[in-house]
């Protein structure tokens, strides 16, 4: 009986958006409702080769248990290695940050400070993007 109702679960799961996997199939146009002045903003600190290694710090204090300890995604958030992050531009992920997404319960970042948000940046930005999910 146990297995028969942990099936209909996984079933359920399934069909209402939830892979097996325990990551959910998530929506990825917030991106691009960023505003084009933001899109075209450029990372100062892309040149910084301190700048991810700070970001993925930020990352794992801010950020790891929604999105998980390699950024793959969870039942809470997105997976930051897929197709759609990788081709964002550092002002829409930049923007993202600082603006959330409420309804979605992805955190406004604005408290943190604007270099810490560009470090996020360029650690979501050098993710290898290998993911199942792209």
């Amino acid at each position: 009986m146990k297995s028969r109702s942990l099936g209909g679960l996984l079933f359920l799961l399934t069909a209402t958006g939830w892979p097996a996997d325990g990551t959910k199939n998530w929506d990825y146009t917030e991106l691009q409702k960023a505003p084009e002045k933001q899109k075209a903003k450029l990372n100062p600190m892309q040149n910084d080769p301190d700048a991810s290694a700070a970001g993925a710090i930020l990352f794992e204090n801010h950020c790891e248990e929604c999105h998980g300890a390699n950024a793959e995604g969870t039942r809470k958030g997105p997976s930051l290695c897929v197709k759609e992050v990788r081709d964002a531009t550092p002002g829409a992920i930049f923007w993202i940050l600082t603006n959330g997404v409420v309804r979605k319960k992805m955190p406004v970042w604005s408290k943190l400070p604007e270099q810490q948000r560009w470090q996020l940046v360029s650690y979501i930005k050098s993710l290898s993007g290998v993911d199942s999910k792209k």
